[in-house]
């Protein structure tokens, strides 16, 4: 019973989220509009949850003396941050907001600009043409660069358009059939979830 309440839970809501998008009418939509209502508070105490567990762990490492500088500056930023946006508010010009402002979006950028030299270095190693796809990938890569830039232009009128085009047909192409086999696996593991084969979540 332990389990096999949970996994009916889970069965039945996954059923009556499917069967919405098969069944038109006000009965259908008030169930559909009941459903998200519910997720919203179970996201709102999953987020609870994640909050106490992330507490846990840090207070654990401090007590210890495990990483006591990263986890005080975790815990620091994360309940600073919330009561500065429960007693001073979040909005334009508040010091919720400058703090984000002045600090979150530049340690993104530093970030994602590191990143930036990660991916040119794994550029620079799946470029190496080593088989015919990477031939491929070389020449494709080689094309849209150049094609994409002002240089293209002078060299060929006609190499920004076929570089447009391998954007457009075989890039694209090769999207959708990732979207689609993301959406196959998401299917398939919602499957294994209500049908209760997948129960590590259980755990």
């Amino acid at each position: 019973m332990k389990k096999q309440f949970p996994l009916f839970i889970v069965f039945f809501i996954g059923l009556l989220g499917f069967l919405q998008y098969f069944i038109t009418g006000p009965l259908s939509k008030s169930v559909y509009t009941l459903l998200l209502e519910w997720f919203q508070g179970v996201q709102g105490m999953a987020i609870i949850m994640a909050v106490i567990s992330l507490t846990r762990r840090h207070f654990t490492n401090v007590r210890k003396g495990k990483n006591v500088f990263y986890s005080l500056v975790t815990l620091i930023s994360l309940y600073g941050m919330m009561i500065l946006g429960i007693f001073f508010g979040i909005g334009k010009g508040s010091i919720f907001d400058k703090i984000y402002e002045f600090v979150m979006v530049p340690l993104n950028a530093t970030t994602f600009s590191l990143l930036s030299f990660y991916m040119a270095s794994a550029a620079y190693r799946a470029f190496r043409a080593r088989s015919v796809e990477s031939a491929l990938l070389l020449l494709s890569a080689f094309v849209i660069m150049i094609g994409l830039t002002s240089f293209g232009d002078v060299l060929s009128k006609n190499l920004p358009y076929f570089a447009q085009w391998i954007l457009d047909v075989p890039n694209l192409a090769a999207q959708r059939g990732i979207t689609l086999g993301i959406a196959l696996g998401i299917l398939a593991t919602s499957l294994k979830i209500m049908l209760g084969i997948e129960r590590s979540w259980l755990e």
